[in-house]
């Protein structure tokens, strides 16, 4: 039987911030964890990774903000702190991991940056790019003529800051269980990319990635079998023909076969006419004339896919799935299919394990969430610690919620 999902029963108070901080909280509450975000009451619904949160405006300027906070982490209580801030601004405000782990010693209060906490650049703002930059990444990025190209910023907020914010999160859960105690986690889009990056980096000491950017069998630029190709409808084609017995098969696929190619691919020096070569082959046919060709078979051949066609076209794997499968107890939903909740009592359980557990969200996870301040946040109050507007907290100011003077013990 389907159970619940992993985190369910995890509280976590999110601080609002850009990219990294909103996605961890994103996944933990994917996941089953409970999510109240922390707004300013003068911040805009920015956040697009809002998805199964609630938020609340808390006065930080006014003490009992401040104490609101307080009292909420130690009485709920709080399991996960996520502080997506510059260093030195919670603690500032008499938030820090010193203060709040006295306070509540089970509290994981995890750290995510841009630069490293205690590098040259820490004092620095940044954004992705230059994270990227600083972690060397970057340099493996792009073709060998041009300047280095960034990923959009998939690398640096979210795979090297937001994901690996999450996978250091689990881990101190996941070590409060024997240790009985909470810790600080730290994670920066420097540390996390450059960690990402491990293979290229290392592979630079062997033959297959010690030449320039963009001249190696793996950057998708200069190794004729390793490459997207334009189509004659102005589509693109992946091409990652590797081994030689698929590079055979993709011969036979272009029509190539039999023409000394099997024997000469590793000749770098021909690495431009045969370039050429698969370029005029693949401009010679549309997209899916070719998809008829090479689906079903080892050539390594397949579609670049854009959005649109994946979230209209349902031959296509575009119904948005948790990123991985936990077969007895997943992720909820994102795509609203069949299996699930709602689905009826013919939703086969596969369907349930493969997609996550409920009936998915609204945009299928191509829309964002956008989560108003203040949204959700009496009732998620409510629920962890049966606090009630008027009673325990109040927003006498407009600024954000305090604490009432008198429920102030911390």
């Amino acid at each position: 039987m389907v159970g619940a999902p992993p985190l369910t029963g995890i509280k976590v108070l999110e601080f609002a911030g850009l990219a990294p901080g909103p996605f961890a909280g994103m996944t933990l509450a994917d996941a089953g964890a409970s999510v109240l975000r922390v707004n300013r009451h003068d911040d805009p619904p920015q956040d697009m990774l809002a998805r199964r949160k609630a938020s609340v405006a808390v006065d930080l300027k006014d003490p009992r903000g401040i104490a609101l906070l307080k009292q909420l982490i130690a009485s709920a209580p709080i399991d996960v702190l996520i502080d997506p801030f510059r260093p030195g601004v919670l603690e500032r405000l008499g938030l820090g991991p010193q203060e709040l782990l006295r306070l509540h010693p089970r509290l994981v209060y995890a750290r995510v940056t841009g630069y490293r906490r205690d590098g040259r650049y820490a004092a620095m703002a940044g954004h992705d790019i230059n994270y990227l930059g600083v972690s060397g990444a970057l340099s493996l990025l792009g073709p060998p003529d041009r300047p280095p190209q960034p990923p959009v910023n998939i690398l640096g907020d979210f795979a090297g800051g937001g994901a690996t914010l999450v996978q250091g999160i689990l881990l101190a859960l996941l070590a409060r269980e024997r240790s009985s105690s909470g810790q600080v986690v730290e994670a920066n889009m420097v540390d996390g990319s450059s960690y990402l990056a491990s293979f290229p980096r290392m592979a630079r000491a062997t033959p297959l990635g010690d030449k320039p950017r963009g001249r190696n069998a793996l950057d998708a630029v200069g190794c004729p079998w390793y490459r997207c190709y334009e189509t004659a409808d102005a589509r693109f084609v992946t091409v990652g023909a590797l081994e030689p017995k698929f590079f055979a098969e993709l011969l036979r696929g272009l029509g190539l076969e039999g023409q000394g190619w099997e024997e000469e691919r590793g000749d770098e020096a021909r690495w431009p006419e045969l370039r050429a070569l698969f370029a005029e082959r693949f401009r010679a046919r549309t997209r899916e004339a070719w998809e008829a060709v090479f689906d079903g078979t080892d050539a390594c051949v397949a579609p670049v896919l854009d959005y649109d066609e994946l979230r209209s076209d349902p031959r296509r794997e575009g119904d948005q799935r948790p990123a991985v499968t936990l077969r007895e107890t997943p992720w909820y939903a994102v795509h609203r299919g069949e299996g699930g909740e709602g689905a009826g009592a013919g939703a086969k359980l596969v369907d349930v394990a493969d997609r996550g557990q409920g009936g998915g969200v609204e945009g299928e996870g191509y829309d964002p969430t956008l989560l108003d301040v203040g949204e959700g946040g009496d009732e998620m109050l409510g629920t962890w610690l049966g606090w009630k507007r008027g009673t325990h907290y109040e927003d006498a100011s407009g600024r954000g919620l305090t604490l009432i003077s008198d429920k102030a013990k911390i």
